[in-house]
């Protein structure tokens, strides 16, 4: 796997050769070793770690759906009272991150109405904050700690 622009950390891998896998602390399973579960794991890493975000109201696979189509948020965090207050969206190192990506997320926003947006391809990170009241987003310069969201 390659580099990315995320903190390593000690990571529990598994598996064999041809079908790698990787512990996802929120799930407390092995998974496949993806592309982008590599950028997922190093990204839940660095907000649990280095952004002091607790991994108690995180969740990982989050299945949505909008009439008969079905959908699967990356990640979502949670508040103390359960109700979403970010998604996170990931993608593989090598996938550009387009207006698609950020049309994705924003379809997984209609039914969640989250406060934050997040999206990372593990080498650029893009996080944006909602307005509601004034029907736009803000985006952020960096990611922000925990206790300021």
């Amino acid at each position: 796997m390659i580099s990315l622009n995320l903190p390593s950390f000690q990571m529990k891998l598994s598996g064999t050769q041809d079908k790698p896998t990787i512990f996802d602390i929120l799930r407390k399973k092995y998974v496949a070793l993806t592309p982008e579960e590599w950028v997922r794991q190093h990204f839940i890493h660095y907000l649990t770690e280095h952004k002091g975000y607790p991994h108690a109201l995180m969740m990982n696979e989050v299945n949505l759906s909008i009439g008969t189509k079905k959908l699967r948020a990356d990640s979502v965090l949670y508040d103390t009272h359960l109700h979403p207050r970010m998604i996170i969206e990931y993608k593989a190192p090598t996938v550009q991150i387009t207006q698609k990506v950020f049309d994705q997320i924003s379809a997984y926003n209609l039914l969640l109405k989250v406060d934050y947006l997040i999206i990372s391809n593990g080498l650029s990170h893009y996080c944006c904050k909602m307005d509601y009241l004034h029907q736009k987003y803000l985006f952020l310069k960096e990611i922000p700690e925990y206790h300021n969201i």
